[in-house]
């Protein structure tokens, strides 16, 4: 048996992602290893939406040459991979700047990994593949073995035609492609077949997913959940990233007619304004967004929204923060991601003019993430006292404890909770904590059973 270490950047997609890459290696006799130093092969699943990304891996990577010229020393050999968005954005890059990467391989092209590894170890050189090709990916990693945890990614969407001008992932992920609804559902019964409870539907634009239905009609998001909320044993959807343009009224609708879809929306805005939202290519207003949110709070009247923002964008003036700040304070968020703006090599943003000094941009970000923060606390305060469906995901950190998720995403620390990971469960809210929640079960007869 060889020895297999993925180290994952960034977003759920490369989550799933890795697992896949796993799962096409395990055939060729590799099983996980803890660390990369005990590893005949690594990978860096790599990320490339935020600045620096490429010299981050650059920096990992000559790490990994020094461990591989030790384990030569020792007569050991050790593959190193990279995968995922920068290797798609780099290319030969990569390998002329480190020599010791044997596989760069992009995202649309990881079905073809076995094939890489041997053509590394049978001509003693480089392997490179980018080319975009996402249909076959699928076509072949969608035969994975499933997942053994209560809850479960499932990639139904790549790619992105929006060309936010701020953003690497049309050139890194290619253009959208649906998978077939089909072979969605047949992995989402995998899943469940192995412990899955619970599914988040992904995708770079999930919610412009138009995949082949079975009957041979295009479907939309919510048909694709209809039809998975149809999968017995499975308690729960969800999906994300969405995008304003792409949220349709029969998505809308889903979000009151599904019991299964939960009240939690990620749904990112960038900006509350029109001037740097227009600069964005975001194709979105604001008043856009705000009519969706009244739209979906109309659908299901319990949901929360996350976002994400992105702050001292160029030209980004005091007024156009504060309309950002006014969004904020009109929609009142649950969760929500903030950044400050950051330059993405090869993006129209990157070469634009009137760039945000370092410390307006950290300023604002402040103040940005003071409001989200208030909003965060006072959405957990508001849950103490509720009795709340939970499913148990794993072990807490004190004996006999287990963590799980609301309906909303938050964690949930309880204790006495073990035996009931992988279940769905009842329990009381207690208290809010800074980025979690504390509860208690509940005896049959509905009354708090005392934490110990």
């Amino acid at each position: 048996m060889k020895k297999l270490f993925i180290k994952t950047y960034g977003c759920q997609m490369n989550v799933y992602d890795s697992a896949r890459i796993a799962d096409s290696l395990a055939p060729l006799g590799f099983v996980a290893s803890a660390t990369a130093q005990d590893a005949d092969m690594v990978v860096l699943n790599t990320c490339h939406i935020r600045e620096k990304a490429a010299e981050k891996v650059y920096s990992e990577l000559g790490r990994l040459r020094r461990m591989k010229e030790e384990r030569a020393s020792r007569g050991e050999s050790m593959v190193i991979a990279v995968a995922g968005c920068v290797a798609q954005a780099e290319g030969r890059e990569i390998t002329r700047r480190q020599s010791a990467v044997d596989i760069v391989v992009g995202p649309q092209s990881l079905h073809r990994f076995p094939e890489l590894v041997a053509r590394a170890a049978r001509d003693a050189s480089s392997a490179l593949e980018t080319d975009f090709a996402p249909e076959e990916k699928f076509d072949v990693l969608s035969a994975s073995s499933g997942a053994s945890a209560p809850t479960a990614f499932l990639t139904i969407q790549e790619g992105c035609d929006k060309f936010c001008t701020f953003c690497v992932v049309p050139y890194t992920r290619g253009a959208e492609y649906s998978r077939p609804a089909i072979q969605i559902e047949a992995e989402a019964r995998r899943l469940v077949e192995h412990g899955a409870r619970e599914i988040t539907l992904l995708g770079q634009n999930v919610n412009a997913y138009r995949g082949e239905g079975p009957d041979g009609e295009t479907w939309s998001l919510a048909r694709l959940l209809q039809q998975l909320a149809e999968i017995d044993g499975l308690e729960r959807l969800r999906y994300t990233t969405s995008h304003p343009r792409d949220m349709a009224d029969d998505l809308i609708a889903a979000h009151g007619s599904l019991g299964k879809l939960m009240p939690h929306l990620h749904l990112p805005v960038q900006s509350g304004s029109d001037a740097v939202l227009a600069a964005m290519n975001r194709q979105h207003t604001r008043d856009h967004y705000l009519r969706l949110i009244e739209r979906i709070r109309e659908a299901r009247a319990d949901i929360a929204f996350s976002s994400d923002f992105i702050v001292g964008y160029p030209g980004e003036t005091d007024a156009d923060f504060e309309d950002t700040l006014a969004l904020v304070r009109t929609v009142s968020y649950a969760q929500a991601f903030s950044f400050k703006y950051s330059r993405r090599p090869g993006t129209p943003a990157a070469a634009a003019r009137k760039q945000v000094p370092e410390p307006v941009k950290s300023a604002r970000l402040q103040e940005l993430q003071g409001l989200l923060t208030t909003q965060q606390n006072a959405f957990g305060k508001a849950c103490e006292g509720r009795r709340m469906p939970l499913l148990f995901e794993k072990a807490g950190r004190e004996r006999g404890q287990a963590v799980g998720r609301s309906p909303y995403l938050q964690p949930v620390h309880v204790d006495g909770a073990f035996h009931l990971i992988g279940t769905m469960v009842d329990v009381q809210i207690d208290e809010a904590l800074a980025n979690s929640l504390r509860g208690s079960l509940l005896r049959p007869d509905c009354e708090q059973v005392p934490a110990h």
